[in-house]
């Protein structure tokens, strides 16, 4: 195996990544890099050969890694990059910081980013997927980020620059967010705490919460703006065409489109990743040849399969 630089984080060779993602499935990483701070994974960019792919993986909430693993070095952020600060109606975050968190910490400060209190995975991920629900976006609060590039710059990127839009950034591949900066409405913080716990049992009552999947697994197919806001008078839901086309509670080996609700695919035992792509593929094929309505992932999918 290629040598690589040696920075003061932890870099691991050969590290399955299958405990490190909500569906538990998925091979190896080539290498996991978990950088001390912002100088540290610079300085390991910087030298590390520019032909190796880098990969920035947060909490695995929205991914499936193919069973052959990841031929890239996997970057992930841990503590060194998971504060939150609020100044005046600032909140700046950490890449690493659960969005969750950074939603109940912005509204005891009486700033309203609510809508991040039911969105699994982090402030990174939030940001290059451009995360909403509940009418609002991402793009709607976000000022700036701090990445680091694949050449192991820090710099400063106006939020312009991502050209966010519904589930998508322009981020360039290999390039790692390290912290957001928005700016957030004012609000009562018990307002705030008690419209959280109201979304958290919506949630609840209408999700496989307990189960392990990776979020809704299509894009409901609509036309969205470059904001990423739908456009609702010609709202569909992929749930519905998925139960138009039958496939509410369909399986395939281990892997599962949950009974309770049709666009969330579940590892409901012993699957593998090829398991829970070949049935998200066979949903796709399904609500095609039902409704003319070709669905696009959500889940992110990356990664070799398995050797024959």
């Amino acid at each position: 195996m290629q040598t690589l630089p040696t920075p003061r984080g932890t870099l691991t060779p050969k590290r399955p990544l299958a405990d490190l993602t909500w569906l538990r499935v998925g091979g190896p990483a080539d290498w996991l890099f978990q950088p001390a701070d912002e100088a540290d994974l610079c300085a390991f960019l910087a030298a590390l050969d520019p032909t190796i792919p880098i990969f920035p993986m947060g909490v695995g909430s929205n991914l499936i890694v193919r069973d052959g693993g990841i031929r890239a070095v996997v970057v992930r952020l841990g503590r060194g990059f998971n504060g939150i600060e609020v100044q005046g109606d600032k909140v700046i975050a950490g890449a690493a910081a659960l969005d969750a968190h950074v939603a109940r910490k912005a509204a005891e400060a009486g700033r309203d980013l609510t809508f991040l209190r039911t969105i699994p995975g982090t402030i990174g991920g939030a940001v290059r997927m451009n995360a909403g629900c509940y009418g609002s976006y991402t793009a709607d609060v976000l000022d700036e980020i701090r990445v680091v590039t694949r050449q192991g710059q820090a710099i400063t990127l106006p939020k312009s620059d991502l050209h966010l839009a519904y589930r998508q950034s322009t981020l360039p591949d290999g390039w790692v967010i390290t912290s957001a900066t928005f700016t957030a409405p004012t609000g009562d913080p018990a307002a705030l705490e008690a419209r959280m716990l109201d979304q958290i049992a919506k949630r609840d009552a209408s999700q496989p919460t307990k189960d392990r999947s990776a979020g809704s697994t299509f894009r409901n197919p609509v036309g969205h703006s470059s904001t990423g806001r739908a456009d609702d008078t010609h709202d569909l839901k992929a749930w519905k065409v998925i139960d138009n086309a039958g496939m509410r509670g369909a399986r395939i080996g281990g892997a599962q489109m949950s009974p309770m609700h049709s666009n969330f695919l579940i590892n409901a035992g012993g699957a593998t990743a090829t398991d829970l792509e070949d049935l998200g593929e066979e949903v796709r094929k399904k609500v095609y040849e039902a409704s003319g309505i070709t669905l696009e992932w959500e889940i992110m999918r990356v990664g070799e399969p398995a050797a024959e």
